[in-house]
């Protein structure tokens, strides 16, 4: 019998133009942890539909504890074992916990169509009970946390007993606290037996949960290691194809001119007497805990949201902005923490989405110049060096890294003096994050002012000139480059250094 759980053998996987995946594999062993790395467009997700039934492979072998099988659609994959996370949960929002969980399979009082909700939900208590959680399983999915809804998403997993787990990024969107958690249940879940197939973008979490970790680069299997037998350094290496002599390229310029500052901008639950300013030839970070009001303070520059308090200042001058339309008039712009679904329009082009933001500028006797349009969306192409078949691929087909970058070629386009980035770098892998970096060092030679909001006090010590703290709304502090770490952004973001201060 095999010792592994699961074997994918020379996996080949073609679209239209691209070659995803070419002679990939993986192994699993029962009760083990692989971690999957590799950039943005490496071919991961590629590899793990094909293993859940989502994409048909062109070509080689998958076998189950030694058997092989052709796993023909996600339904199978179930039946067979073998379960999928994704980062965008595959969840009924307006159905409870246990509807969710039982979903298409709840039990039937006799041979009646009617539902035994009794049964379906002491079945999904015992399931929940089983990963520790504590949830109300009438409770409808969408008033539950993100955290949360994973949870019910393992139950879910655990519901077709499966003995191959795979989680895409299951941590991008979670707390500390959460995230301990989800270690804490990979831990449980390693003790039954089932294997885990772990994909992250965050390699510190390798070392902390991972047996053994596989690389991919260009959609080719790089190597495979046992994660006590190899180092961060190792695993950037085969990840990029070379050496990353500095993870955060930092360059100094001179402080120049105030380009935009806020005055006791307020609003009402949200954020409240924030005011701080930036200047050019600086990269200013804001960061804080979930919910301390980073980004609803970006939003309200960037006019998403009202203000009930509190005055903008354009080079000097007071403005107003009560709408995106009126801050891009300004010449301020915003790349969301949420790029798919609002710094994009995913069914649209490459060429289409980079001159959304300032499609007016094309128009002319109420036709878009669709020649200037191509010239625009090909400079920004090879500007950023955006890796896409052409401007005419569409923007939910790239990777996170290059989606990223036609959201930074829309707001370049618009000829935006200040640029807020939320969270520029999530879900990015380390390769894709230092092409960022370079862009935003780019950009402010050019005098743009930058505002970055991070949860990454790495990326916000590395990259900023100045970092702003909140803590529950407010501004708590601001520190220097210079007189900036871990340990003081903490004090400031818990409060810490109020109280004492009190």
């Amino acid at each position: 019998m095999s010792e592994f759980v699961l074997e994918m053998r020379d996996i080949v996987k073609r679209f239209p133009g691209v070659l995803a995946v070419n002679k990939a594999q993986l192994d699993l062993r029962p009760g083990e942890a692989h971690c999957l790395v590799g950039e943005n467009g490496a071919g991961k997700s590629t590899l793990m539909k094909i293993l859940a039934g989502a994409l048909q492979m062109d070509s080689g072998e998958i076998r189950l504890s030694g058997e092989p099988v052709h796993i023909n659609s996600p339904h199978h994959a179930q039946q067979l074992g073998v379960s999928m996370i994704y980062q965008e949960f595959n969840l009924s929002p307006y159905l409870s916990v246990a509807e969710n969980i039982f979903l298409g399979r709840e039990p039937r009082l006799g041979r009646t169509p009617l539902v035994n909700w009794r049964e379906m939900y002491g079945n999904a208590r015992e399931l929940l009970a089983r990963i520790r959680v504590n949830l109300d399983v009438r409770k409808p999915v969408n008033e539950c946390s993100v955290a949360q809804q994973q949870m019910v998403e393992i139950a879910k997993a655990l519901s077709f007993n499966s003995k191959i787990i795979v989680m895409d990024e299951p941590s991008a969107t979670l707390t500390d606290h959460e995230l301990r958690a989800l270690f804490e249940l990979i831990a449980e879940l390693k003790k039954d037996g089932i294997g885990m197939i772990y994909i992250s973008h965050r390699l510190e979490e390798i070392f902390e949960i991972g047996d053994r970790v596989t690389v991919m680069r260009d959609g080719q299997y790089i190597g495979t290691h046992p994660v006590s037998e190899t180092s961060r350094e190792d695993i950037i290496r085969m990840m990029v194809g070379r050496e990353l002599t500095d993870e955060f390229p930092k360059i100094v310029c001179e402080r120049g001119e105030e380009r935009l500052r806020v005055e006791g901008l307020r609003r009402e639950g949200a954020f409240e007497d924030v005011s701080f300013s930036l200047h050019t030839g600086e990269i200013t970070g804001l960061t804080g805990l979930v919910g301390a009001g980073r980004t609803e303070v970006a939003r309200a520059i960037f006019g998403a949201d009202r203000i009930d308090g509190g005055q903008i200042y354009l080079d000097g001058e007071a403005v107003t902005v009560r709408s995106p339309q009126d801050a891009i008039r300004q010449g301020v712009g915003l790349l969301t923490e949420d790029r798919k679904n609002q710094g994009l329009v995913l069914g649209m082009t490459v060429r289409e989405n980079t001159t959304l933001a300032n499609l007016k500028s094309l128009v002319r006797f109420l036709f878009v110049n669709r020649g200037r349009e191509r010239e625009i969306a090909e400079k920004y192409v090879h500007d950023l060096g955006i890796k896409t078949p052409s401007i005419e691929q569409a923007a939910q087909n790239l990777s996170g890294g290059n989606q990223q970058k036609v959201v930074l070629a829309k707001w370049l386009f618009t000829d935006s003096r200040v640029l807020i980035f939320d969270e520029p770098t999530r879900g990015i892998d380390v390769g894709a994050k230092v092409e960022i970096y370079k862009l935003m060092n780019e950009l402010v030679r050019r005098d743009v002012c930058i505002l970055m909001i991070s949860s990454e006090l790495p990326e916000v010590l590395g990259m900023c000139d100045r970092i702003l703290v909140m803590h529950e709304g407010r501004l708590a502090g601001e520190l220097p480059r210079w007189d900036a770490s871990q340990e003081a952004i903490m004090r400031l973001a818990t409060g810490s250094a109020l109280a004492e201060a009190g």
